[in-house]
């Protein structure tokens, strides 16, 4: 298992699969689409992953040998010394189960802290009540709920302390 930080146009193009591919499977599930969540990662461009890294957000792909099976994203708050938002963690639907999501969240949070991060923020759907339990079971809180009207699902807000 190797950690690398995506950079190049190539790892570009195959995290932005990567993260696609693994999102699908929760867009279908709750039946979202470009027209209804277009910002989901299930829609995600090679474009709008290369504005990302621009922002920047740095991302991280997770290598089983030579084939990438995973992705996380950090990018620092504007508003909030020491904070740090988590995004699109995805391990590949052929993969999970397999200790990657723990692997990429531990990533994760070395890197935040390295960069200074005392917390980590995320947004996920609500509704999806397999995924919030193994965030909270990692150690994050439910810090609160906001329904938007631009899209079908409430986002459950979370977060995780690392500074100690």
């Amino acid at each position: 298992m190797e950690f690398r930080e995506v950079t190049g146009e190539l790892e570009i193009e195959t995290c932005a699969e990567v993260i696609r591919k693994s999102f699908r499977t929760v867009a279908d599930e709750f039946g979202l689409t470009e027209e209804n969540a277009p910002t989901n990662p299930a829609f995600l461009t090679v474009e709008k992953l290369r504005q990302a890294i621009a922002k920047p957000v740095r991302f991280f792909g997770l290598f089983d040998g030579t084939r990438q099976v995973g992705c996380v994203a950090l990018e620092r708050s504007h508003d909030e010394a020491g904070v740090f938002f988590l995004e699109r963690l995805s391990v590949v639907p052929e993969e999970r189960r397999n200790g990657y999501g723990a692997a990429l969240m531990d990533h994760a949070c070395r890197e935040a802290k390295k960069a200074g991060a005392e917390k980590i923020k995320i947004g996920i759907i609500d509704e999806n009540r397999v995924l919030k339990r193994w965030y909270l079971d990692y150690g994050f809180t439910e810090t609160g709920t906001k329904t938007f009207a631009h899209l079908p699902f409430t986002v459950c807000f979370m977060e995780k302390n690392i500074a100690s």
